[in-house]
């Protein structure tokens, strides 16, 4: 019994802006039938001694502490900029 229909594959396809041919599409409904059927066997597997996980390694946050530093002086920055005012620089309008 297959788990996904040629007009759920083709719905997909044309939500993903793809068009595909007869061939294509059996042959994806084909394919996509089979990921499915693996994806289903995990739901066979006994899991409940195993604990939830986010990542397959035991990794801890590795950012750096998040922390507030002087930035540049404000001269230093308008210093480059093509047009200020105000101590602030100034950008094209681009809302009409």
């Amino acid at each position: 019994m297959s788990r996904i229909s040629k007009d759920q594959v083709n719905h997909v396809a044309n939500l993903a802006r793809l068009e595909f041919n007869e061939e294509q599409t059996e042959k994806f409904t084909k394919q996509l039938d089979d990921i499915i059927s693996l994806a289903e066997l995990l739901n066979e597997l006994d899991t409940t001694n195993v604990e939830p996980t986010s990542h397959v390694l035991d990794i801890r946050n590795v950012l750096r502490e998040d922390k507030a530093e002087p930035g540049l002086p404000q001269e230093e920055v308008l210093k480059n900029a093509p047009d200020t005012k105000d101590g602030q620089i100034r950008v094209p309008s681009i809302i009409e």
